[in-house]
């Protein structure tokens, strides 16, 4: 089942999409005002219950698509998780832990909503990335059972604002949270095989510039999970977004994304997120 959050006329709402239509799921499930508070109650099986059976309400064509969990407490990313992406960073070895940082829910707009290159930095990139979705409240998660706790997989373009992830001495949170500076979605995919690779494509204007599958992450999902639950509680809703494949070509000086880009992130497991930029007003 695909869980969807979107705007119809001034309307917020969140659905099952089928086919090329969304069942309206926020009539039918009475106690919950968003996908956040549906995952929060783990009642995705209810969501699906509501949804089997029935007609779309409207078409995909019809509504604004929006970031698909719209108060998650935490979205967690982890940095240089692709074999190779080290070289990006002169780092020759894999290391012994994930990188870890955080984004904030307003960095990231939905499918189709537009991107935004801010008026201080015109060095806006791209990170296309598979991101999970946590479906129960859990610490201390071993590593063998650590897929059992995620209950949805969605796409992310992990913006970034390049000369501003060293703005500070050590860390890399400024460059990660500009305001609309990525994308996610365009929704939650519940039924999955995360036993096996996750292929995942990006293009900028068309043109494939990432193409890799789960396989070559250094850090598993089952591994983030477990890592992540030796200090943390991870909350049903909470997203994590597992790291970017190597862009397959590099340009020196780098081109920045700039107005009119388009960047698409495919999985066909999931479906294809896909963003345009725009400068900030």
């Amino acid at each position: 089942m695909r869980l969807a959050s979107y705007a119809l006329r001034g309307r917020q709402s969140f659905g099952a999409v089928v086919g090329d239509g969304i069942v309206d799921l926020r009539p039918r499930l009475h106690r919950f005002q968003n996908l956040s508070e549906v995952f929060r109650a783990q009642a995705v099986d209810q969501a699906k219950a509501a949804a089997t059976g029935v007609r779309p309400d409207i078409t995909l064509g019809e509504v604004e698509l929006l970031a698909p969990l719209p108060a998650p407490e935490k979205i967690l990313c982890i940095g240089i998780n692709y074999a190779n992406r080290g070289a990006d960073y002169n780092v020759t070895n894999n290391p012994k832990y994930p990188s870890m940082f955080y984004r904030a829910p307003n960095s990231l707009v939905g499918s189709g909503q537009n991107l935004i290159r801010p008026k201080i930095s015109e060095q806006l990139d791209y990170e296309g990335e598979i991101a999970i979705v946590i479906g129960r409240d859990c610490k201390h998660v071993a590593k063998d059972t650590a897929l059992g706790v995620i209950a949805g997989i969605t796409l992310a373009n992990e913006g970034t604002i390049r000369d501003w992830t060293r703005h500070g001495q050590f860390n890399v949170t400024q460059g990660k949270n500009f305001d609309a500076s990525g994308g996610i979605g365009p929704w939650i995919q519940t039924e999955f095989d995360l036993t096996k690779p996750l292929h995942l494509v990006v293009r900028k204007n068309g043109e494939v510039t990432q193409d890799d599958t789960t396989a070559s992450m250094i850090f598993s999902f089952a591994d983030i999970i477990a890592y992540t639950t030796s200090f943390m509680t991870l909350k049903a809703g909470d997203v994590i977004c597992t790291g970017t494949p190597v862009k397959k070509t590099k340009s020196d000086p780098p081109i920045w994304l700039k107005p009119g880009d388009t960047i698409e992130v495919e999985c066909p497991e999931i479906g294809t997120l896909r963003n345009t930029v725009a400068d900030e007003k």
